[in-house]
């Protein structure tokens, strides 16, 4: 199966200011090394998705080095690619004008890989995630779109876009912050708030995005997912039900913090933190990459050249020469 991924990073994360006003939300740093961004391309990568683009807009340097020196070395010699891409120029006051109107912008892009699947998701959440699992009840539901949801407190979700959802799963409503948000079929606590990761049939992605251009609809949580689960077929995808290899006992089971606030981002750095840690930055069967592992892969592809370079010639038998009949060293 193709999928192709496109990573929502262009937001100004005005709330994490000061530390935003000198690079991007996505590039910010996280803890021992890592950026917020790289927990997304992580849970992209051991997914198995090696074509995936970057959307940046706000201080795109920061996040365009990061890249460059943490993920580019990674696909260096593989049949995937990883690309920032920013509002075309050609585009009015060439800028996204929202997270639906950043992926129209390269909706052609994407029609010319022809995937099977669009993987859309934020930039800017802690987690892990196997988005495999994610497509695979996308592609059972014969959805046109999955939304990722969380099952959160119904007095948290007031922070969310809520999905309304029928009892298998099919979004019937989708608000954005709602005052009274609606819960869970069977489960009057909670709510499913949407964590922005999406799963699109491209036919449907091109259909949606199509009309949210004509009606002049730039955000898919604010415009475009409202108005098209009331026509297309649109799930939600219980993010408790994912599991990934290597969590252990004591951290938190189906962990994901929006790290959109200067308390959030402080409360999420303290859970990594610890012996036994709410969200556990070590594990290696699902590993987190950043620029310390980058290097490392950097470092020993050198090593391996200079060793290739140092290593003795093959042995080679002498010959005889053809005219003289004596043996002749090879060079």
């Amino acid at each position: 199966m193709k999928i192709v991924a496109l990573v929502l990073a262009g937001g100004e994360g005005t709330r994490l200011y000061p530390l935003t006003a000198e690079q991007a939300k996505p590039a910010l740093p996280f803890a021992n090394g890592y950026r917020i961004c790289d927990f997304v391309l992580s849970n992209l990568v051991n997914s198995g998705i090696s074509t995936i683009y970057v959307l940046a807009q706000y201080k795109p340097e920061s996040l365009m080095q990061h890249i460059q020196a943490a993920w580019a070395p990674w696909f260096a010699q593989s049949e995937g690619s990883i690309k920032v891409l920013l509002p075309r120029a050609n585009t009015l006051e060439s800028r996204f004008k929202g997270t639906a109107d950043a992926v129209y912008q390269y909706l052609d892009l994407v029609q010319a890989h022809a995937p099977d699947i669009v993987a859309v998701f934020a930039a800017d959440h802690i987690y892990r995630m196997d988005v495999r699992q994610m497509i695979e009840f996308h592609g059972t539901r014969a959805a046109g779109v999955t939304v990722s949801a969380l099952a959160v407190p119904l007095e948290a979700a007031r922070s969310f876009g809520v999905l309304k959802t029928a009892a298998d799963g099919r979004v019937v409503d989708f608000c954005e912050k709602p005052k009274q948000p609606c819960a869970i079929p069977g489960d009057p606590r909670h709510a499913y708030a949407s964590m922005g990761n999406y799963a699109f049939h491209p036919e449907v992605l091109e259909r949606v995005l199509l009309e949210a251009r004509e009606r002049g609809e730039v955000d898919f949580g604010r415009d475009v997912l409202p108005r098209v689960c009331k026509n297309e077929r649109v799930y939600a995808y219980d993010f408790g039900e994912n599991r990934v290899p290597g969590v252990q006992e004591f951290e938190e089971r189906c962990y994901w913090r929006d790290v959109g606030t200067l308390s959030a981002l402080a409360a999420a750095q303290q859970d990594a933190m610890g012996q036994r840690p709410r969200f556990n930055l070590w594990n290696s069967r699902w590993p987190i990459r950043g620029e310390y592992e980058a290097a490392m892969v950097a470092h020993a592809r050198i090593g391996e050249s200079e060793q290739a370079l140092k290593a003795p010639a093959p042995w080679r038998a002498p010959r005889r020469d053809r005219h003289t009949d004596e043996r002749v060293q090879p060079s």
